[in-house]
């Protein structure tokens, strides 16, 4: 492995972040010397665009940082992973938005609060918007935020469309009180008639479909002709597989050297244990290769400029769900059988079990509604518009 990649200059950093997780259990947010470290590396700049300094790396690049980041401290990966995928969803907006975002802080990232739950008013080159927006991981630590909104179209349709807006338009209301990704710092937005103009605002369906103002901009790129909503959530999964690489390495340190409290018995040479941490073993290693193959997938077609069918996408959308479903179950096994000690606040096991089942309560890996946009898809009906 070369000495200058992505990875190989995050593992350098991760025992201090990993070192700091539970402070940033305490604090609810990211550590500032978190975010410090990993801009250090340039990790914030994975798929910025080149032109302002981004390093634009493959999906699975970034999916191996983002485990391996996982690994040290969840509620860190939940968030930062999130600003380095927004940048991927700036760069399909208009030339003129990215460059006041970038062109004189090319360090600058967004966090984001996707949910159409705000009020907009149209006006004369825009919209004026208001709203409390939440669940905006890594909010305190970003320059910028992207907002869900419902506008109307030509035809007076509501069209599920995204806005950017400036730090100063907004407060951050520390409301983030949540029983696993805590140090994700998931707060809410706060805005009141704050002015969005139309270079900064853009139609969901446009950036699925090759249609956005930035569509085009950066045609010698390999990670920008494609939607942009594999790369948003690719880090959710990526998240709950390293969790669950780290759950079986937290595993095998406890049970080495655990007896029972009243016979004495060696747990980690006893047969419950031994079966329970092989079948937990397949189970990851077997998340991982599905979710590599899922990776490279959407590499492959974006260095072919193969914009994804509706079946493809179907297949991204639903794969990574799948694959959080199987980590959640392999962390689930371990953890039942860890002992009592395990359940005690500040063991490494109990957070990794609450930030496991996080990974599984997201809207994008819901499994519930994966299986049914996928079991729609293969019997060849129509999208259920509900089911996003």
């Amino acid at each position: 492995m070369s000495e200058n990649t992505l990875l190989t200059r995050l593992q350098q950093i991760l025992p201090e972040i990993a070192a700091n997780a539970d402070k940033a259990e305490a604090m609810r947010q990211v550590p500032e010397q978190n975010i410090r470290l990993l801009k250090s590396i340039g990790m914030h700049r994975a798929f910025q665009p080149k032109k302002y300094g981004g390093l634009e790396i493959s999906l699975p690049e970034f999916a191996d940082c983002v485990a391996a980041l996982a690994g040290a401290c969840g509620g860190t990966a939940w968030a930062f992973s999130l600003l380095c995928t927004h940048s991927h969803q700036l760069a399909m907006f208009s030339q003129q938005l990215q460059d006041e975002v970038w062109a004189n802080n090319p360090d600058a990232t967004a966090s984001s609060s996707i949910a159409p739950f705000s009020q907009i008013e149209e006006a004369e080159g825009g919209v004026y918007l208001s709203g409390e927006m939440g669940w905006s991981s890594g909010c305190d630590h970003a320059e910028w935020a992207i907002v869900g909104m419902r506008r109307k179209n030509a035809a007076g349709e509501l069209v599920y469309s995204f806005g950017v807006l400036p730090r100063s338009d907004y407060e951050i209301r520390d409301n983030w009180f949540a029983m696993g990704m805590k140090g994700s710092g998931s707060k809410t937005l706060v805005i009141r008639n704050a002015f969005i103009p139309n270079h900064r605002i853009e139609a969901a369906k446009d950036m699925m479909e090759g249609r956005s103002s930035g569509f085009g901009l950066y045609p010698d790129s390999d990670i920008f002709y494609t939607p942009y909503r594999p790369y948003f959530a690719s880090g959710f999964a990526a998240i709950s597989l390293g969790i669950a690489e780290r759950m079986l390495q937290a595993f095998k340190e406890k049970t080495a050297n655990r007896v029972r409290a009243y016979t004495g018995v060696n747990v980690g040479t006893a047969t419950p244990a031994l079966m329970r941490l092989a079948e937990s073993t397949h189970q990851v290693a077997a998340a991982r290769a599905f979710l590599e193959k899922t990776w490279q997938d959407h590499a492959e077609h974006g260095r072919r400029h193969a914009y994804p069918s509706r079946e493809t996408l179907a297949f991204w959308r639903t794969n990574q769900a799948y694959a959080v479903k199987m980590c959640i179950e392999a962390v689930d096994r371990l953890f039942s059988a860890a002992g009592a000690t395990s359940w005690m606040e500040g063991n490494e096991l109990q957070r990794l079990f609450r930030d496991s089942h996080m990974t599984g309560a997201h809207a994008y890996t819901d499994y519930d509604v994966c299986a049914q946009i996928l079991g729609r898809e293969l019997m060849g009906l129509e999208p259920d518009p509900s089911m996003v």
